[in-house]
């Protein structure tokens, strides 16, 4: 049990945890870097600790500066959020090693599903589809590597083991490229991530991006808590996000849970966690888990009406899930729209001070976000500024009140993306559900969008 939890994070997943908190009665000690002196989450802590200047590295990412303002605010749990030091098993130890309860997975779990390669393996041994490819790490016989390619059929995908993001990997579509793939990718991920392991795997060419929301206690129970379709991307930063998938079979996404919720059993996993999958031609291959709340994780609340930071939260303080996976039902459907403070045609970030600021409402409208106007957004951060939730009783009420929505806010003073999402979901495509990972990159190669032309803020 724990009484006061510091939020090593900023932006509307700070508020997003700091009110999950307060359901809980529990005390709040919120971090801040000095551009964010100002923020909602601030405002409204218990306790508030400047950590330093804007630069992350230099305040969000600053462990020492973390643990300190732990210690000094009494604080006896810290939740990392997501991003930052969500995933980072170093900090999850250090938490722990200082007697302080880290809400989240403990830090072997983080780092064995932090590496690509010990979590397939992990996977597979669970039963658990995965992409085609062996589980072992590319060696540096380039022969080995050629025949590893030839052997799945080109084109394949040359990953980093400490990848994430999008960042450390390269498609290859023939023996030609492999060598100079190799060697560029591993390049990059020890630059990047630290670590230069590269595997490879067989490249799918029009899968969908679906996951599976996961829970589980400190005492064995673990439930799945249905499926999301994250597929409209770009470069490979998810835009929009939907729940459940369409055109899913349901079974299917049963069956699969099951297995999800049996391999977090085998590796003992605690707390909420999130199993990527690409679906193709009927087939699921799992690519990765997130050992972290997911920001697309509202639309998994709207349909089965848990709170799911909540829930994280009392797992961490050591309570049973109060559920069995036989209480889960998905009701309806839900969209999450990702605005983001950035250009609609260049998606430059579009820092600044929001001058007006105003919200949609009506049944079924959610808005996660910590802007109000007369807050400046910096440049140090994420172009995210708010999430804009729709949920209707089917996937077309759920469309029409999105747009609806989308219609109803106004954001001055900067740039956003607001009208991107309304072109998106004009789309034929993303209409009737189902759209590749690639589709959404696609579109904007053929469209002509008539966004802002003279480079106007938008409303």
């Amino acid at each position: 049990m724990f009484e006061t939890v510091l939020i090593a994070n900023r932006g509307e997943i700070a508020l997003r945890i700091q009110r999950a908190c307060r359901l809980l009665g529990l005390r709040t000690v919120a971090v801040y870097s000095e551009a964010d002196r100002d923020s909602a989450h601030v405002r409204m802590a218990d306790v508030a600790v400047c950590i330093g200047p804007a630069p992350a590295a230099q305040s969000y990412l600053n462990q020492a500066a973390l643990l300190f303002s732990a210690e000094e605010t009494g604080a006896d749990a810290i939740h990392p959020g997501y991003g930052f030091l969500s995933e980072n098993a170093g900090f999850a130890e250090k938490v722990e090693a200082d007697g302080r309860v880290f809400i989240g997975p403990n830090a072997d779990t983080i780092r064995r599903m932090g590496d690509k390669i010990a979590a397939k393996q992990a996977m597979q041994a669970a039963g658990v589809p995965c992409v085609p490819g062996p589980s072992e790490p590319i060696t540096s016989d380039a022969q080995e590597a050629h025949a590893l390619a030839a052997a799945l059929g080109y084109p394949v995908m040359v990953k980093a083991a400490g990848g994430g993001g999008g960042r450390g990997m390269r498609v290859v579509k023939d023996a030609g490229e492999l060598d100079a793939a190799i060697a560029i990718t591993a390049e990059e991920a020890r630059n990047a991530f630290g670590n230069p392991t590269l595997y490879i795997e067989k490249f799918l060419d029009h899968p969908r991006h679906v996951e599976i929301q996961v829970l589980c206690d400190q005492h064995g129970n673990a439930i799945h808590l249905g499926d999301r379709d994250c597929s409209l991307q770009r470069r490979h930063q998810k835009v929009l996000e939907e729940a459940p998938a369409p055109g899913v079979p349901r079974d299917a996404i049963g069956k699969l849970g099951l297995r999800c919720v049996e391999a977090c059993r085998q590796i003992g996993y605690r707390g909420l966690g999130t199993f990527e999958f690409l679906y193709q031609d009927g087939t699921f291959a799992f690519i990765e888990m997130n050992t972290r709340v997911q920001v697309e994780h509202p639309v998994t609340e709207m349909v089965t009406g848990i709170d799911l930071v909540r829930a994280q939260i009392m797992v961490a303080m050591g309570h049973a899930l109060p559920w069995r996976q036989s209480d889960i039902v998905l009701r309806g459907h839900a969209i999450e729209c990702r605005i983001n403070a950035e250009d609609p045609s260049t998606f430059i970030p579009s820092p600044g001070t929001v001058t007006r600021f105003d919200l949609p409402g009506g049944p079924g409208i959610r808005v996660d976000s910590h802007i109000r106007a007369g807050v400046a957004i910096p440049s140090s951060y994420d172009a995210m500024i708010a999430k804009l939730i729709a949920h209707g009783t089917d996937r077309d009420e759920a469309l029409r009140r999105m747009e609806i929505a989308l219609s109803e806010t106004v954001i001055e003073g900067i740039k956003t993306n607001k009208d991107f999402h309304r072109m998106i979901l004009t789309d034929d495509h993303v209409r009737s559900g189902g759209p590749t990972i690639h589709h959404l990159e696609n579109l904007l190669k053929r469209t002509e969008m008539s966004l802002s032309p003279k480079g106007t803020p938008n409303g």
